[in-house]
């Protein structure tokens, strides 16, 4: 399958360079501002195991969207280090022509078991949500799954095993862990890891958003860099979600993805495919796209590409934007991140 000599826009003109592919809907977490155990149905059934696409599935729509203009895929969840032998798609993945960039978004805690495979198959970057280093605050915002100490010795295999840079995600909440992102800041000034302090955000329907619990960005900037001197850097290539920010003296880098105080809909080239074959155009999108039936109906490879395009050529998705006036017309209803992946 050629690459095309130009790329496919959407009809805000955006074109389409990353897809998100989560690999499984399950989660060892039950983190608040995700899957809060209290509102997530406690007899929820899975996706059974003929329902996920299968390894073989995902490569073929992979390469489909590769011929679209997508260069990066990152792999998520759900908890994508629950699907067994993830390091075999890893591995088909970094085998397409055009591939220059293959990531992973775990919650690390299962990383010293799969980290040397996963970096032997191919992946480069890896992100680690951690939300707190207080063990108390750690395990309230993983809904009492997880143990910060396992997240540590998650981070710390993966450097073991070559990755030299790891992206650290933290969602901020008013109340809860604010007062902790100096703290952790702290903790990696001076390694080679990037700490990103993320807005809270009303992706789904179960996690009780309410902007009073948002904490913006430049509320963050101004405290860290009245503590440490920081400089703005600029965005490594159009779309880049993360602010990014070096400490004045030298000790690193930092980085705030401000959905809700400073929307980038407009630079927005990502694309998401959920466990069971559809994509969604949109974080906050309502309705995916059926994938799997035609894949396992019988389309060609070409079929794939021309149904792709013609999805993201109708996308005009900008809720970011228009996040006040959706609210308060009672739009609210859209699909889970656990579903989709971050």
């Amino acid at each position: 399958m050629n690459r095309p000599t130009t790329d496919v826009l959407d009809a805000r003109g955006r074109p389409l360079h990353d897809l998100r592919i989560s690999v499984i809907d399950r989660c060892n977490f039950r983190c608040t501002y995700c899957m809060p155990e209290d509102q997530y149905a406690l007899d929820h059934v899975f996706l059974g195991k003929d329902q996920r696409l299968r390894f073989e599935e995902i490569e073929r729509i992979a390469r489909a969207f590769v011929a679209l203009g997508v260069r990066k895929l990152r792999l998520t969840g759900g908890e994508p280090l629950l699907r067994r032998d993830l390091h075999e798609l890893v591995r088909q993945l970094a085998r397409i022509p055009g591939v220059e960039d293959i990531a992973l978004t775990t919650n690390g805690v299962l990383l010293p078991k799969v980290a040397a495979r996963l970096r032997e198959a191919g992946l480069r970057r890896l992100t680690v949500s951690l939300d707190s280093l207080d063990p108390d605050t750690f395990r309230r915002l993983s809904g009492g799954r997880g143990e910060v100490a396992e997240v540590l010795d998650g981070i710390g295999a993966a450097e073991a095993a070559g990755f030299g840079q790891i992206k650290l995600n933290c969602v901020v909440l008013r109340g809860v862990n604010d007062h902790q992102v100096t703290a952790l800041a702290e903790r990696f000034r001076g390694t080679p890891h990037v700490v990103r302090f993320i807005e809270y955000m009303d992706v789904g329907t179960l996690n009780r958003w309410h902007k009073d619990a948002v904490v913006p960005s430049a509320e963050l900037l101004a405290r860290l860099h009245a503590r440490w001197p920081l400089r703005a850097l600029e965005a490594n290539y159009r779309g880049e979600v993360a602010q990014r920010y070096a400490w004045a003296d030298g000790a690193g880098e930092i980085g705030f993805i401000s959905s809700v105080s400073q929307p980038f809909c407009g630079d927005c080239s990502r694309a998401r495919l959920s466990a069971d074959g559809r994509l969604y155009t949109c974080l906050f999108a309502r309705l995916g796209y059926d994938l799997r039936g035609p894949l396992r109906g019988g389309a060609s490879d070409e079929e794939l590409t021309g149904l792709i395009g013609a999805r993201w050529g109708q996308r005009s998705d900008r809720y970011s934007e228009l996040r006040a006036q959706l609210r308060a017309a009672g739009n609210g209803e859209k699909v889970e991140m656990y579903t989709i992946g971050g």
